[in-house]
């Protein structure tokens, strides 16, 4: 059974932000836009992250945020907090699954004792990354 989703939600789509994948996030924004808009929602209004992003959301009041944002500050969990906060549902996972899945070494210390099996890794830090191959 498929549930319909009101037509009318005031959708905000966060993408953009300041990291390194800023142009991709604004591109997966944009398509995200698009298809929610070729599906009939009404009321969507793409928010190109910045630091003011609270008194932004404030003023929109949106239903639910769609979190198109790669990389920090959209997937480490600051975002999600700071929606947490406004009490404002968002797409995404969580704030602890986000804070926990953007950190590989923290993840593997979550997983492993539940049975995830998962590779050996080891642990690089970058000063050592100019002495030579690490992984030898």
């Amino acid at each position: 059974m498929t549930q319909q989703l009101d037509k009318n939600l005031n959708i905000v789509v966060l993408m953009g932000g300041w990291s390194s994948e800023r142009e991709v996030s604004l591109m997966s924004g944009e398509g995200i836009v698009a298809a929610l808009r070729e599906r009939g929602f009404t009321n969507v209004t793409p928010v190109d992250m910045d630091r003011n992003v609270a008194q932004v959301l404030a003023g929109i009041r949106p239903d639910i945020v769609f979190n198109a944002l790669h990389g920090t500050p959209g997937e480490d969990g600051t975002v999600q907090g700071l929606l947490d906060l406004m009490q404002i549902p968002y797409t995404h996972s969580g704030l602890e699954t986000s804070v926990i899945a953007i950190d590989k070494e923290l993840t593997k210390m979550v997983l492993v004792p539940h049975g995830v099996r998962m590779p050996k890794g080891k642990i690089v830090e970058s000063k050592t990354l100019y002495e030579g191959d690490p992984m030898c």
